[in-house]
């Protein structure tokens, strides 16, 4: 599914050992804060596309009008 050689028993042991690195405690927040991390990261991008449809406007110089 992953690919070759990297299926589900490779991913539940990946997770298994995150979980003791990290504990359960503590995987919460670090997923909370994976969580808010992506959130800004997609209000960023938003932001940015629209924000070029303006730029596009205002970047255009004489020759560009049609004349």
């Amino acid at each position: 599914m992953f690919g070759p050689g990297f299926g589900w028993p490779e991913l539940l042991i990946v997770a298994v050992i995150i979980l003791l690195l990290f504990g359960a405690g503590r995987l919460t927040d670090v997923g909370s804060s994976l969580g808010k991390g992506i959130r800004e990261f997609r209000k960023a991008v938003r932001e940015d596309d629209e924000t070029k449809p303006e730029q596009a406007k205002s970047d255009k110089g004489p020759a560009d009008q049609g004349n």
